[in-house]
């Protein structure tokens, strides 16, 4: 039973954590990815594939991929698990 109740603590916990995935990018990104963050020095996310965010969002990750943003976007997916990033792809890419 305890190991249940674990279980379905994770589950619930992991798909609450899950459903906010992509709320910290809305600040500079915009509600579907629609705006190019901070006056254009990004590309508009929701027209990318979803393979091209996913390898986007893995590159600021390792510290392969970015531009004048980098920096920045290396702090805000360092912490993305491997299924968040998918999410976030699954959400605004194309």
């Amino acid at each position: 039973m305890k190991k249940v109740l674990i279980l379905v603590s994770m589950l619930v916990l992991g798909s609450s954590l899950s459903a906010d995935v992509f709320e910290k990018c809305v600040v500079c990104h915009g509600k579907t990815g629609e705006r190019a963050a901070l006056g254009g020095k990004s590309k508009v996310i929701k027209d990318m594939s979803k393979a091209e965010i996913a390898a986007a969002l893995k590159g600021y990750q390792d510290g392969t991929y970015g531009g004048a943003m980098k920096a920045m976007m290396v702090q805000h997916t360092k912490d993305l698990t491997p299924v968040q990033i998918e999410e976030i792809a699954n959400q605004i890419g194309k």
